[in-house]
């Protein structure tokens, strides 16, 4: 997500939404491990103000209870009401149907809804509710930049429910709390004929009413969904391997930088599925603006970046790691960050050699497999070690199985996981079955615990 090169936020979580949402979820413990809601199918329908900046419409989401415990309850993320003031937030959900709204909790961004009757498993569900998004200043993942428009994580998204309760952990600005299942998306913008709206998914247009368009947005099977809004430049091209990339992006930047990062884009989207397996979403947009605080960010098939080719290919590696291949990132993000910055050493040609001799720990409570509660209270060591210490991680997991066997652990790995949802304990028992040298030593010596 964030790539290291522009950590550079230095703002730490408060600990008491953090307690509040262990609290939270504690008292919705579970003893079944399956995930659940399932199989989130959302319509969302959304018309802008003149600018791109207010968007106002409706959404709804049908789920099903994979769990054999009833589901009583569902809980809406609304992320992005981390950047308002609680109760004064800038994602309002209103006028809520298929279920009881309760009162907004941890920080705004969690709403629970209570089912009018437990779903048993394999029944389904709808909810569905009034919403209105109103983007903050700031050039951030939901944010704009003048005239420019960026709505990461900007919809409501199902929490999920899996053996260790609900998970309601607190937003993380320097990282991230996304935790989601793959779902089918069909988003209907109306919006100014002068804005082009990049988003997640497959994009057509019909006209609307005078001076307007008509953007529907298809994704099937992505965890998330985001666009941005403005005057937009475009260069498009298409990789060798068939992906349609769209680099959008705002005034200042040259066309020859956009020619360059399509170039990139391209390169790296190919490099990434001969590895792990074929890009699904037929279709990416970059959109760029050298003005965001961090060197890039990713959702499906969206990606925001700074004009930069690494961190481009980093963004892209977690269409496959966090995209493809899920991790909770709260609770996990070496899941997706160190196999993500992983891949782009191998899309430059990087070995990772010497890199572990410079590691030095700054206490015997630092793990490359700590959660985002620790780096949130030690912001000034997250991208170092789950970056820079988990890829080289992942380098000596290479030299210890062999080039040929790693290669297959980590196309294989994103295969079986496919649309799920990768857990470390899972991924060091694949490592494990790969060799008869027993890996425990090496975990150990690697602080990957789990």
């Amino acid at each position: 997500m964030r790539t290291k090169i522009a950590i550079v936020a230095t703002v730490v979580a408060a600990m008491a939404p953090l307690t509040a949402a262990r609290a939270a979820s504690a008292t919705h413990q579970v003893a079944d491990s399956t995930r659940t809601p399932e199989s989130p199918s959302y319509t969302v329908s959304l018309t802008s103000n003149a600018t791109g900046g207010t968007w106002t419409g409706h959404e709804s989401v049908t789920f099903t209870n994979a769990s054999a415990t009833p589901l009583t309850e569902v809980h809406l993320r609304l992320w992005d009401n981390y950047h308002g003031s609680c109760p004064s937030t800038p994602v309002t959900v209103t006028n809520v149907t298929g279920g009881t709204a309760g009162a907004p909790e941890v920080g705004c961004t969690a709403l629970k809804v209570t089912l009018p009757a437990p779903l048993a498993q394999g029944a389904s569900g709808t909810v569905g509710f009034d919403l209105r998004i109103v983007v903050p200043s700031g050039a951030d993942r939901f944010g704009h930049d003048g005239a420019y428009y960026f709505l990461g994580n900007a919809l409501p998204v199902l929490a999920v429910r899996d053996a260790s309760g609900w998970h309601l952990d607190p937003y993380t600005n320097h990282g991230e709390s996304f935790y989601s299942l793959a779902s089918d998306w069909t988003v209907t913008l109306d919006h100014p004929t002068s804005l082009k709206v990049p988003a997640t998914g497959t994009s057509t247009d019909r006209a609307g009413a005078s001076g307007r368009t008509v953007t529907t947005a298809t994704a099937a099977k992505v965890r998330d969904f985001a666009w941005a809004a403005g005057p937009f430049a475009a260069t498009s091209g298409t990789s060798p391997g068939g992906v349609k990339v769209n680099v959008y992006r705002v005034s200042g930047i040259s066309a020859g930088s956009a020619t360059s990062m399509l170039n990139t884009a391209t390169a790296a989207l190919d490099a990434h599925a001969q590895r792990f397996g074929a890009y699904p979403y037929g279709e990416a947009d970059v959109v760029l603006d050298n003005n965001f605080w961090f060197g890039g960010m990713e959702y499906p098939g969206f990606v925001l970046d700074l004009v930069g080719s690494t961190s481009l290919a980093h963004e892209l590696a977690h269409q496959w790691w966090y995209g493809i291949v899920g991790d909770d990132e709260y609770n996990s993000p070496w899941l997706d960050e160190s196999f993500a910055d992983y891949a782009t050493d191998l899309y430059e040609g990087k070995t990772g050699n010497g890199c572990w001799n410079s590691v030095s720990w700054a206490s015997s409570d630092e793990k490359i497999t700590n959660s985002m509660a620790y780096w949130d209270a030690h912001p000034g060591r997250y991208a170092m070690v789950v970056y820079g210490y988990g890829k080289c991680a992942l380098h000596d997991l290479s030299r210890v199985l062999g080039t040929t066997a790693m290669t297959r652990l980590t196309h294989d790995y994103a295969r079986s996981h496919w649309y799920g949802v990768s857990t470390t304990a899972e991924f060091k028992a694949a490592a494990q079955a790969l060799t008869t040298t027993d890996l425990t030593s090496f975990w150990s010596r690697h602080r990957i615990d789990g």
